[in-house]
């Protein structure tokens, strides 16, 4: 007889996290009978739904047969301590650079061929451009996304394009390949990316990336505005808050380390 605990309208959902929670209990690897026994399940519903969470590298299975917690599960974890970290990190220097430019700022992370809008600083006037946290969009419409891409260099930038296809979002948007290597090019150089309209009409955005130990981009802050009080003369200020939030992060600079700021 299967358990009769509260149950949520999954079920499956449901017993998937009692199995998980089973075997976060157990510092060794755990045999399909004490899981059983632990949740109540039958086994062969229990080795069903154990064999799909070992599908997406959620659960492993050793060679002698027994279940341990799988990587899949931690890189999760890192990725919600590392989104934490850049939270905390960036909240007081967006609201320093709201406050000196009096536009939104964002902040964003990659999350495979998407940016990600974590946070942000709304500007406090009647109009202003304002992104749901939690939205997404192609990293080849906007600014920290093609910073993100500028990274990866020319052979990334290509096999980015190859694999979306660079869907246009507005006129504007960059959806052909060259142009977008060229792009990229520009952003690696300048150390900052603009967004022409390519995501929406009327807005535009100036993005720089944040680095953490070891120089690697884990975000990106930009700065949002309807794109006629767009200005150049923004780009060392969002210089400097970057660099600001990066060191709180851990990232130390190389000496020789200069952008072009305008």
């Amino acid at each position: 007889m299967e358990p009769t605990r509260p149950t949520s309208s999954i079920q499956v959902i449901d017993r998937m996290m009692w199995l998980l929670n089973a075997m976060a209990e157990y510092d060794d690897p755990v045999s399909l009978k004490y899981l059983s026994a632990e949740t109540g399940l039958h086994p062969s519903t229990a080795f069903r739904i154990l064999a799909s969470l070992g599908e997406h590298g959620m659960v492993e299975r050793t060679p002698q047969g027994l279940y341990v917690l799988g990587t899949t599960l931690g890189q999760l974890g890192r990725r919600v301590h590392s989104n934490q970290d850049v939270k905390v990190a960036a909240r007081e220097t967006m609201d320093w650079l709201r406050d000196e430019l009096g536009e939104t700022i964002n902040l964003t992370i990659r999350q495979d061929d998407e940016v990600v809008y974590i946070e942000r600083s709304l500007s406090p006037r009647m109009m202003r451009v304002e992104q749901v946290i939690g939205s997404k969009a192609p990293l080849h419409v906007t600014a920290v996304g093609k910073l993100f891409l500028a990274e990866e260099g020319e052979d990334g930038i290509r096999a980015y394009a190859r694999r979306t296809g660079l869907p246009a979002y507005t006129d504007n948007t960059l959806t052909d390949e060259e142009s977008l290597v060229e792009e990229g090019v520009h952003c690696r150089k300048n150390g900052y990316a603009l967004d022409n309209q390519e995501a929406e009409i009327g807005v535009g955005c100036i993005g720089a990336l944040i680095y953490g130990e070891g120089g690697v981009p884990i975000g990106g802050l930009s700065i949002s505005a309807p794109i006629e009080r767009r200005r150049d003369e923004w780009i060392p200020i969002l210089h400097e808050a970057a660099a600001r939030i990066s060191r709180a992060l851990g990232y130390t600079p190389p000496r020789s380390s200069t952008k072009v700021t305008t």
